[in-house]
């Protein structure tokens, strides 16, 4: 006769919880419908908190801004790599450090205001979502890198036309 096999609850599947943290961008990311939407707006609203409530000198919110764009790459890969690696999907929905990364460099030499706001939002998901020639190729980096830097190449579409724009604006 054989013994019982005793009985044990499933495992939660384990999660790196900064790399989760990074990834969703503090939950962001879990936003539905539409996650990569929820991690471009905190993006915005994280860089239109900043200059509204410190009212830093323009050098002071470009750096502050370039420090973010750096800080969200430089963190955000191997974040977005053990995210995708722990949730089993190549590029998961949920990873918006990619769109915080990318709409933050559509935002660069934007002025402090909400059209100019509105219109990197706008720009950066339309190229986001679009991903022209030669973003979508960017997918194909190995990880992290394609889920990050196919937004970085978005955000910089979105920054050139935004910049054009503001001649006009």
């Amino acid at each position: 006769m054989s013994s019982p096999v005793p009985f044990s609850a499933p495992q939660a599947a384990e999660k790196t919880l900064w790399a989760w943290t990074v990834a969703t961008f503090f939950g962001a990311g879990l936003g539905k419908p539409g996650p990569g939407t929820w991690g471009s707006v905190a993006a915005v609203l994280l860089w239109a908190a900043f200059a509204g409530f410190a009212h830093p000198a323009p050098q002071t919110l470009l750096l502050a801004l370039i420090a973010g764009i750096a800080l969200s790459i430089v963190i955000g890969v191997p974040a977005a790599t053990i995210a995708a690696n722990e949730s089993g999907r190549h590029d998961p929905g949920f990873v918006v450090i990619d769109e915080v990364a990318g709409q933050w460099i559509s935002l660069l030499w934007s002025p402090f205001d909400w059209h100019h706001a509105l219109i990197a939002l706008i720009l950066f998901r339309l190229f986001d979502i679009t991903k022209p020639f030669p973003v979508r190729r960017l997918e194909s980096l190995p990880a992290g890198w394609g889920i990050v830097f196919d937004d970085v190449g978005a955000g910089l579409y979105a920054l050139g036309v935004a910049s054009i724009l503001r001649i006009w604006i």
